[in-house]
């Protein structure tokens, strides 16, 4: 008898296929099968999932965007990766679909709800994306990564917290080196595609620190490839030792070795900072659906994890303020770092697993 098969769904964001990738860890470990439905964008990010998960690259689209043209072939996509889900799923049935936000879920779930699967969606923002509100109604579980989460009508979720991949987990609750006399190391991270803004502010603040303090600190800076070169130059004008990347492959070790991080506030993202427990200045994108990322750090905010800045109202001269306030009172830091690490949920996969299994067929 073959091992039961999960289907798990992602879009093609770090958001959506971080956690995909940790529930995916945890079925590989506990026996199952794993089969990694997505689109061509979302393959690209998939490089971190374990190599006994199949990929599928599906047809699909949305009508929010593409132009006119995008607009109108969005729906013809749509329905030819429908198709091609419930012809997969008929060659090989699976004990449970799993969606994880982003329209490429849509071809797998609709296929799902078509042939009466076990299914269930994972939302990890504070704010349900389109998506997933579309399929809330029509799964039989509904799990949250952040708490509480805004739900439609007649909804009803399950807290279990937005899980985090195997290298983030060997980290958890790791032993914070409040800032002091010594070295201090800040990250500074946009989420996958970066954040310009970061780019544009956080150079000038670092530069207005105290001499005596730039002289001690490292920063790992995660930029777009465009604007690379002009942080890089901004670090080296200021005599500040600063790794920038477009991408760093191993951020746990980053934030596990960081005093401060300042960073984006998308879900993946506090997942990992408040498994670790580092203190965070976060800075929610503007233009998230539904302000999603602001309600992503509200949490933090409140437990005084975190000070959390729009970017409306976001400066140089008032970055450097929180910097200097975090790395020059350990106290604090330590307090903040606790607070961090009070919220993480380092177990998020096992209670979405739980699920998994008082579902499938």
């Amino acid at each position: 008898m073959s091992a039961p098969l999960a289907l798990i769904a992602a879009g093609g964001t770090g958001g959506h296929m971080f956690p995909a990738q940790a529930l995916a860890e945890l079925l590989l470990a506990e026996g199952w099968r794993v089969r990694l439905s997505t689109d061509e964008r979302g393959a690209r990010y998939a490089e971190g999932f374990p190599g006994a998960v199949e990929r599928s690259v599906v047809q699909s689209a949305t009508t929010a965007r593409g132009g006119v043209i995008g607009k109108l072939t969005a729906p013809f996509k749509i329905a030819a990766g429908i198709l091609a889900a419930r012809a997969a799923f008929r060659r090989d049935r699976p004990s449970v679909v799993i969606g994880f936000g982003g329209y490429p879920t849509i071809p797998a779930l609709a296929a799902a709800v078509s042939m009466g699967l076990p299914r269930m969606i994972h939302e990890q923002n504070g704010v349900m994306g389109r998506v997933n509100r579309l399929f809330a109604p029509r799964v039989h579980r509904v799990a949250c990564g952040i708490w509480p989460t805004r739900l439609p009508d007649r909804v009803e979720a399950v807290h279990t917290g937005n899980p985090v991949r195997a290298s983030v987990l060997e980290r958890a609750g790791a032993v914070y080196d409040a800032p002091g006399d010594g070295e201090l190391y800040l990250l500074v991270i946009g989420g996958s595609q970066g954040a310009r803004i970061l780019s544009d502010i956080v150079p000038g603040a670092i530069a207005a620190l105290p001499a005596e303090m730039r002289a001690r600190l490292h920063v790992s800076h995660q930029a777009r490839a465009e604007d690379g070169d002009r942080v890089t130059k901004a670090y080296q004008a200021a005599g500040i030792r600063a790794d920038v990347q477009p991408f760093f492959t191993d951020v746990p070790q980053r934030i596990a070795q960081a005093q401060l991080v300042i960073s984006r506030s998308g879900a993946s993202s506090i997942a990992d900072m408040t498994v670790i427990g580092r203190p965070a200045i976060l800075i929610p994108l503007a233009t998230a659906a539904g302000d999603h990322q602001t309600a992503n750090a509200q949490a933090l905010a409140d437990a005084g994890a975190a000070f959390v800045h729009p970017e409306s109202a976001l400066d140089a001269t008032t970055l450097t303020r929180d910097i200097r306030a975090i790395l020059t009172d350990p106290v604090q830091a330590g307090k903040m770092a606790a607070a961090a690490g009070g919220l993480g949920r380092p177990d998020a996969a096992r209670r979405l697993y739980d699920i998994v299994m008082e579902i499938k067929e």
